[in-house]
């Protein structure tokens, strides 16, 4: 029997549905959203205001957080967005900085000068999240760092009491593979990163993963993109279930930027393949198409697309996640919580 504290215990179960299964939106985007909606409306990211980027979250978590079980916001720019959710949905809140530091190698983390685990509890937050980018394969004084800065994140997650969500970005720490040499190298960055951040020592409550393959790469799938094949539809499957073997925490899918239809496929291949996660997190799969809607017409015209598209989108997530499971069913439904 697994052992877990009531706070997080009740933390993970606020950002859940009555199933067990967490079918959260993400809209933490900073330094990506910024160049984004500045490439729509013909500015550079410095003219984004502050106000404009609480503006096109607030409207998201407004319409698109009835259908989900929690939302994934920042302290920078989400903090106003957060009073505007669902009353019965539950709240992460990301820790890290936006992006990486860029003035060493190796895409060492950062967190926000002026946040605390502490800070995100009196927030509001029922659950903190951090996200660092991660390779198995990068120099080990750098994955040293890397280790010893989510522990820290861990300890003082304990501390609160509030689930740590740790979200693993995989890279090619070489800099050179790209495309289909990437693709397959994917599934043992992915299923490594599984492994070593399932160890106690980091605390963490909850995996939040990549997709462990590249469906535009797998042939047999609808994403499939053309004559460069790095799996089959069939050995795509043993690769989900080869890095689900990796985890010894209950995990969740992100999106990572791919299109709606390519996530809602890789989460059908997930489901065909007998994989138990636990749910998603999406952020762009779902309303990254509303950014030229809001950068040319307003936020009225992008609460009319939210309200429309957004949420056939969200839905159109929700129907297979019903093939997904409890995130307590990872631990065979029993947990002593003290």
């Amino acid at each position: 029997m697994t052992t877990i504290s009531k706070g997080k215990f009740q933390g993970i179960e606020n950002v859940a549905d009555d199933t067990g299964i967490i079918r959260a939106a993400a809209m933490d985007q900073r330094g990506s959203l910024k160049k984004s909606l500045a490439l729509e409306k013909d500015v550079s990211p410095e003219d984004i205001t502050d106000e404009i980027m609480e503006e096109f979250k607030t409207a998201v978590i407004k319409v698109l957080s009835p259908y989900a079980s929690g939302v994934l916001l920042d302290p920078e720019y989400g903090l106003k967005a957060s009073q505007f959710r669902h009353s019965e949905v539950g709240l992460l809140m990301a820790y890290e900085k936006s992006g990486y530091d860029n003035t060493q190698e190796g895409r060492i983390p950062l967190l926000l000068p002026n946040w605390t685990v502490r800070q995100s509890l009196e927030a509001g937050a029922n659950c903190v999240k951090l996200l660092v980018y991660y390779s198995p394969f990068e120099d080990f004084s750098i994955n040293e760092q890397k280790h010893v800065f989510v522990e820290r994140i861990g300890a003082e997650c304990a501390f609160y009491d509030i689930p740590f969500f740790l979200e693993f970005v995989g890279y090619d720490s070489t800099g050179k593979l790209q495309g289909l040499d990437y693709a397959r190298l994917k599934p043992e960055i992915v299923t490594e990163s599984m492994r070593e951040f399932s160890k106690d020592i980091y605390n963490v409550d909850v995996l939040k993963v990549e997709i462990p393959v590249d469906l535009k790469y797998t042939k047999g799938c609808q994403s499939f993109e053309g004559s460069e094949e790095a799996y089959s539809k069939d050995e795509a499957k043993e690769l989900y279930l080869k890095a689900a073997q990796a985890a010894r925490r209950p995990f969740i899918y992100l999106s990572a930027g791919v299109s709606d239809s390519q996530f809602r496929e890789s989460l059908e291949l997930a489901v065909e393949s007998g994989v138990m996660f636990s749910g998603v997190l999406c952020g762009r799969a779902t309303w990254k198409e509303s950014i030229p809607v809001y950068a040319s017409q307003g936020v009225t015209a992008l609460e009319d697309w939210l309200s429309e598209r957004g949420v056939e989108n969200i839905r159109s997530l929700n129907k297979i996640l019903t093939g997904a499971h409890s995130w307590k069913d990872f631990y065979g439904g029993e947990l002593d919580i003290v």
